[in-house]
């Protein structure tokens, strides 16, 4: 796929609906994106908000929220898992990280 720095094409296939073409515009800045290393999420019934961080003790910074619905989030899901397997199938399995221990998120003085 071609990325044009200001804009992107988006193919959007609906059901029962003609294949739409969408430019998505977007800046350098988003484009070369944020590293978080912890995620928050909550729900209500109507969203999810999912709250991308990064954390260097003793502080955090929150770098994106992003809210969905319940049924976008559902298919967002579907292809997470769909690039992972594929993501697998190319360069072998990923070892999942251990969750971190209460009180222990961050670097430790080994020192």
């Amino acid at each position: 796929m071609t990325v044009n720095k200001q804009k992107n094409n988006f193919t959007k296939n609906m059901s029962n609906q003609k294949q739409q073409k969408i430019n998505i515009k977007f800046s350098d800045e988003k484009l070369s994106g944020q590293y978080s290393n912890a995620m928050q999420i909550l729900h209500t019934k109507e969203e999810f908000a999912l709250d991308f961080l990064n954390i260097l003790p003793p502080t955090g910074v929150l770098n994106s929220r992003i809210i969905v619905s319940p049924g976008h989030l559902k298919r967002m899901l579907g292809a997470i898992k769909e690039n992972l397997d594929k993501y697998e199938s190319q360069f072998g399995k990923i070892q999942e990280s251990k969750s971190p221990q209460p009180g222990k998120i961050g670097f430790e003085d080994r020192g």
